[in-house]
């Protein structure tokens, strides 16, 4: 097929047609989406007397890649990388318990700044991946719907209408889940708003690179998936 030969594909028509750059695209969502919790989620920041976790500067490439599959690839393969970073958090929320619960070598200094980095609480392994798997799952259904309704036009408006869904359903899951009782509800709601704000404003920002990289996929695969007759079900893997 021609790269520059652009074809509108129902996602059920897809069949076992070879897709280029799937698994690459799969591989950076989960890459980005384990490095923010893994690294973002160890540090607290704070410029211009707002408060945020250092993840926001990276967790919001996750939505804009997630926009990219479901734009791209349709739904139903979005939801099989999200259903992917689910089980990779998961593995590594338990081999960072069992690499942290093992005892130090003796003379070794560094245990309990280790424990301090990697040792979270299963409250907030549970909040994170219960949010992570609402919201990316939020955003991949608002974003596909909306192709259907605006025939693919405005993809702009579909990304950020989209993220402020996902983003939203994110953030109301996360900070209650992980914080409640342990921060004064003010405090849950100020950091909820603030990250959930910040989110969505990063990736507005990022709509140009979102652009260009959904048309040089579209080009470079030959196709454009609309999810019609998707059954969008979020509890499957399988496409």
């Amino acid at each position: 097929m021609n790269d520059w030969a652009v074809h509108r594909v129902d996602a059920g028509a897809l069949g076992a047609r070879p897709l280029r750059y799937y698994d690459f695209v799969m591989a950076a969502f989960v890459a980005i989406l384990l490095l923010s919790n893994l690294i973002g989620a160890a540090k607290l920041s704070s410029l211009g007397g707002v408060t945020f976790g250092a993840g926001i500067l990276f967790f919001p490439l996750g939505y804009v890649i997630g926009d990219v599959l479901t734009e791209v690839y349709g739904y139903a393969r979005a939801r099989r990388c999200v259903w992917a970073g689910f089980a990779a958090m998961l593995f590594m929320a338990v081999m960072s318990w069992v690499v942290v619960a093992l005892p130090p070598a003796e003379g070794w200094a560094g245990q309990a700044s280790y424990e301090a980095v990697f040792g979270s609480t299963w409250r907030i392994v549970f909040a994170s991946l219960i949010a992570f798997w609402a919201g990316e799952l939020a955003n991949s259904f608002v974003l596909a719907r909306m192709k259907l309704l605006t025939q693919g036009k405005h993809l702009w408006m579909r990304t950020i209408g989209s993220t402020i869904v996902g983003q939203g359903v994110d953030s109301l899951l996360f900070y209650p889940l992980a914080f409640y009782g342990n921060w004064t509800d003010a405090q849950v709601l100020t950091v909820m708003v603030t990250n959930w704000a910040m989110k969505v404003g990063w990736e507005a920002l990022l709509t140009p690179v979102t652009y260009v990289v959904v048309n040089a996929l579209k080009r470079r695969e030959g196709l454009d998936v609309y999810d019609a007759g998707t059954n969008f079900t979020p509890f499957r893997a399988r496409l």
